[in-house]
């Protein structure tokens, strides 16, 4: 649910949620609760992901027809995040930011839910000297 007022906007997760399939091929659903998604004048998108144990973001990279960056905050459980052939444990406090051309997805490992903030967008152009 939103609610607007003159100097700031308001969102509760909880009243915007959708239940989706995974993510690139990724195992299970994810509940998602898009942040802010007509709002927003930065060049980003926001979302909360909610996974169940075993759900999983499948492999992907972003770079070929588009670039963006993913910044990832895990808010609660745990997981492992995979870039490329890394695998990086992550619990509830953690956060990755993955650079666009690199192969990555996660999973929920734990047996709770796994709550997720992630960010998304362009980087920004290369400064030339």
């Amino acid at each position: 649910m939103e609610h607007i007022h003159m100097n700031y906007y308001k969102q509760t997760d909880s009243g915007n949620i959708s239940q989706i399939p995974a993510y690139h091929d990724g195992e299970g659903t994810f509940d998602v609760c898009q942040l802010f998604e007509k709002q927003f004048q930065l060049p980003i998108k926001a979302a909360i992901w909610e996974l169940s144990p075993g759900a999983s973001e499948g492999m992907h990279r972003h770079g070929d027809d588009q670039e963006l960056e993913e910044f990832y905050y895990f808010l609660e459980g745990e997981a492992v995040m995979y870039a490329e052939d890394e695998k990086i444990p992550v619990t509830a406090g953690d956060s990755i930011l993955v650079p666009h051309g690199v192969d990555h997805g996660f999973k929920n490992i734990g047996s709770n839910k796994l709550k997720v903030l992630v960010i998304w967008g362009s980087p920004k152009p290369n400064q030339t000297e």
